[in-house]
């Protein structure tokens, strides 16, 4: 019997994780759902799943969680700066509890990218190869939720603006990540994988001509210089910093580092990634 652990299973990439690992044949016993506030995956409990608290700012409960765990995906933490000594929790917590392999949600092309998220996922990958547990590193590319949860948005100004140039974006959705981490927690690899995902690339000029043909309304693309961008951010609400830190990652794009076009995901999950035009298509219904 082999036994399952996901971190962040409360959040909503992990919570996915969970129920992919059942939809394929995992028994919820094997399967250990690791999140900070248990009541948050009640849902999970009543279908067998076991239920631990682990808070990645909290090592003992950490290595309370990891007791007798097999395979483990550590989902990256949600806080720039804090995620490093997070992230070494759970790699020594896992080595503790001697895990025979670990899965990282990590970044595209994160040993190069200038991604201002990058830095943190660098060295969370350094540290997994140093702890000497058998790792596959998922580089996940950006999900398509973070354009379709801005339809609304792009319907009402009647258009997408951006800086991003022609750079073109390997985005998935948030469901086939969570298929791709199942599948390599399954997988019997031996030694280290990484995985670069992402799905079909697009501009955000094509992101723009996507939602004005699936919706019907007319919608453009504006680019902007950074500096044009970061003063339009401003002149919407956001603060100097959270401006220049969004039209960093749209430099990021543009720099073509958010573009895979390995066929990773695919091959993973055993079916074309997500579409673009089905993304805004279940977001306009």
């Amino acid at each position: 019997m082999t036994t399952f652990a996901v971190t962040a299973a409360g959040g909503r990439l992990g919570h996915l994780v969970v129920e992919a690992l059942l939809e394929r044949g995992v028994p919820a016993g094997d399967v250990v759902a690791v999140v900070r506030t248990p009541g948050k995956v009640a849902d999970l409990a009543e279908r067998g799943v076991r239920v631990r608290r682990g808070d990645y700012d909290e090592p003992d409960t950490l290595r309370e969680a990891l007791a007798g765990v097999d395979r483990l995906l550590l989902v990256s933490g949600d806080t720039p700066g804090q995620r490093v000594t997070q992230h070494a929790n759970v790699v020594e917590a896992a080595r503790a509890a001697g895990v025979q392999r670990l899965a990282y949600t990590s970044i595209l092309r994160a040993d190069t990218s200038g991604n201002p998220l990058a830095p943190d996922h660098r060295a969370t990958e350094e540290a997994l190869a140093a702890s000497g547990i058998p790792t596959t590193v998922l580089r996940d590319g950006w999900y398509l939720e973070n354009y379709t949860e801005a339809l609304g948005q792009y319907l009402a100004a009647g258009e997408v603006v951006g800086s991003a140039h022609d750079g073109r974006v390997s985005a998935a959705s948030r469901a086939d990540y969570a298929a791709a981490a199942a599948a390599a927690l399954l997988a019997d690899d031996d030694g280290d994988r990484v995985h670069e995902l992402g799905g079909p690339g697009f501009t955000l000029a094509e992101l723009a001509a996507t939602v004005s043909e699936v919706t019907g309304t007319p919608v453009a693309y504006r680019d902007l210089s950074t500096e044009e961008h970061v003063a339009h951010l401003r002149s919407v609400g956001l603060d100097e910093g959270t401006a220049g830190f969004v039209a960093a990652l749209d430099a990021s794009l543009a720099a073509g580092e958010l573009h895979t076009d390995r066929d990773d995901l695919q091959r993973l999950i055993g079916r074309p990634a997500t579409a673009l035009a089905d993304a805004v298509r279940a977001a306009r219904a």
